[in-house]
């Protein structure tokens, strides 16, 4: 009898583990449904091109999204994508957040840092002059991106997880119930063979 209380709650536990991963799993789909699809659906930046460089420049900055900041680095790149002359951006955020820089460093705080990190992303262009890119299909649009950041792999990653704890969740539900089943089986068995 102490056996089968103790299967019971372990049971139970198992049961509410997997229902619990499952929930999680759908509370973070919505999520993810209404925060990361919504910008996926919206990329406009689709068409994968190839990039030749034109120039670098690297100037000083004194404004990010319209506010004064301290002076910062940022590299201005232009390149010829898909027939026509193109201002390259490092991702959308890039372009949203200042439309005069292609790469805006990570670390604004410290300037000869930010200089560097330029310094280094320039170089690396002009290694390689020609690389991709995504343009848009739209014909009169003068910008090009060097990454997306909500593109299919991004998609992609963001929705393993939430796909993961609901496998899980699933399959430990199934187990459950599978070993339930099995141990009815088995009691009815026992029972029909002590007669």
């Amino acid at each position: 009898k102490k056996l089968v209380m103790a299967q019971k709650r372990g049971e139970t536990r198992a049961l509410c583990l997997g229902v619990a991963m499952v929930v999680c799993a759908v509370i973070t789909y919505y999520i993810l449904g209404t925060t990361v699809l919504p910008l996926y659906q919206k990329s406009v930046w689709t068409q994968e091109s190839t990039c030749h460089l034109i120039e670098t420049n690297i100037r000083d900055q004194e404004e990010l999204e319209g506010k004064k900041v301290p002076q910062y680095p940022c590299l201005w790149v232009n390149v010829s994508a898909v027939g026509r002359w193109a201002v390259l951006y490092h991702t959308e955020d890039t372009r949203d957040r200042n439309q005069q820089c292609s790469y805006i460093p990570g670390s604004l705080d410290n300037y000869p840092v930010a200089r560097a990190d330029v310094e280094k992303v320039r170089a690396k262009f002009h290694e390689r002059q020609v690389f991709y890119c995504f343009s848009t299909t739209r014909e009169n649009e003068t910008s090009v991106l060097y990454q997306r950041l909500y593109g299919p792999q991004a998609l992609l990653f963001s929705l393993f997880w939430p796909t993961f704890l609901l496998t899980g969740g699933l399959l430990i539900i199934v187990m459950v119930k599978i070993n339930q089943s099995l141990s009815i089986l088995a009691a009815q068995n026992i029972y029909i063979f002590n007669q």
